[in-house]
């Protein structure tokens, strides 16, 4: 509990605040749809960019100092931000501040996150035949933050964006502090080859392309977190300029979609096992591009969280099958590799949302992301259709 899981907590809770807060801090700092988008992609370009060299320092300093490291320098980024943005509340510093702090947080979160899993990993070896009881937790709390993270940063909001900043601060300083109980994890020897961060990359690109039934569900899952991405770029401009809502309206409908996606998992669990991959993953799939294709023509705000929540609910799905396809097809002596060559093609499409919020003007949103829906559901259509077939999803 104080090594692995509350460190974790506070962790995923800075997490889920920064990464959906800071887009929420542009938009009320700059009351700019292109800055908002920019800011977006700004959180996620560095992130894609530190991914290689994340895993790579863990694996030298271990997951305990690279955690601790991490949530310090959050702190001190956030702290700093909330000193400025207090001290210069608008203006060119105060722009310049939210830009900073997007790209600062994203990078940092990147590898707190990749120490946090390495971490986990530990303790499920360390737990022997209940290791699927820590990852089970693990997966709740991350859930759980989702849930929390996004609307919480919405009402801090409200009462300033220094309050805000000052609370993931907290939480950051917090989870520094816990994270000096958690044990060591296995180093690479002193005298070890450096290896280059884009080596392991390569490897599993090579896997990827070598899993027929891999490839095509990766494929088929960045098209949709196209889609995903774009509307979460796009969701403070849709949710407070064009339904007029506040800020803590777009905190409830991520909080709403996390919600609805604990639920999604839970069900697929137990549907896997009477049904198959094959069936349940197909029905995710037609989940998530019916309620996309809905978010695109939502008339109002209720029925836009509830659309978003259907979208999340039909991800939260997709997402168990593929951790299930994965857990059977990597070989084990490729599983690192591989699976950080997935995360990261998965990731791609998030700064590119960003890119297409800051471009678009806001009363064209809605006919990009329908355009969005329909490649995602064009792509999850063809994924499914070739792995109908595939022995790998027939169990």
């Amino acid at each position: 509990m104080r090594s692995i899981y509350l460190p974790r907590t506070a962790d995923a809770l800075a997490f889920a605040m920064s990464t959906y807060g800071i887009p929420l801090l542009v938009l009320a700092t700059t009351r700019s749809a292109a800055l908002t988008g920019a800011a977006f992609a700004l959180e996620w370009i560095p992130r894609l960019t530190a991914f290689g060299w994340a895993g790579s320092v863990v694996d030298r300093r271990g997951a305990a100092a690279v955690f601790q490291t991490a949530s310090l320098g959050r702190a001190m980024a956030l702290a700093a931000g909330a000193v400025l943005l207090h001290l210069h509340p608008s203006g060119t510093v105060a722009i310049a501040t939210v830009m900073v702090l997007a790209a600062t947080t994203g990078v940092l979160t990147e590898f707190s996150y990749i120490a946090a899993e390495t971490a986990g990993a530990a303790a499920g070896r360390r737990a022997g035949r209940r290791a699927h009881r820590v990852q089970a937790v693990l997966l709740g709390i991350d859930q759980t933050a989702t849930l929390a993270g996004p609307a919480v940063a919405g009402v801090l909001l409200l009462t300033g964006p220094p309050s805000m900043l000052a609370v993931i601060t907290v939480l950051s300083l917090l989870a520094a502090l816990l994270a000096r109980r958690t044990p060591p994890s296995p180093v690479a020897p002193a005298r070890a080859p450096k290896r280059e961060p884009g080596a392991g990359l390569l490897t599993g690109w090579r896997t990827i392309r070598s899993l027929p039934a891999l490839g095509w569900l990766v494929t088929g899952l960045t098209l949709s977190n196209l889609a995903t991405g774009l509307l979460q770029a796009a969701g403070p401009v849709i949710v407070v300029q064009h339904f007029g809502q506040s800020t803590t309206a777009v905190g409830l409908v991520w909080s709403a979609a996390a919600a609805a996606t604990l639920l999604s998992v839970t069900v697929c669990r137990f549907a896997l096992d009477r049904l198959g991959l094959w069936p349940v993953g197909a029905a995710c799939a037609a989940l998530a591009s019916l309620g996309c294709l809905a978010a695109a023509q939502a008339p109002d705000y209720r029925s836009y969280l509830v659309v978003v929540a259907v979208l999340m609910a039909g991800e939260g799905g997709m997402t168990v099958v593929l951790r299930t396809l994965r857990s059977r097809l990597i070989p084990p002596e490729r599983f690192g590799s591989t699976l950080s060559a997935t995360i990261l093609i998965l990731l791609l499409p998030f700064p590119a949302a960003g890119v297409l919020t800051a471009l678009t003007p806001p009363d064209a949103l809605g006919h990009v992301i329908t355009v969005c829906a329909a490649l995602q559901a064009l792509g999850l259509f063809y994924a499914f259709a070739r792995l109908r077939t595939d022995p790998a999803l027939r169990t």
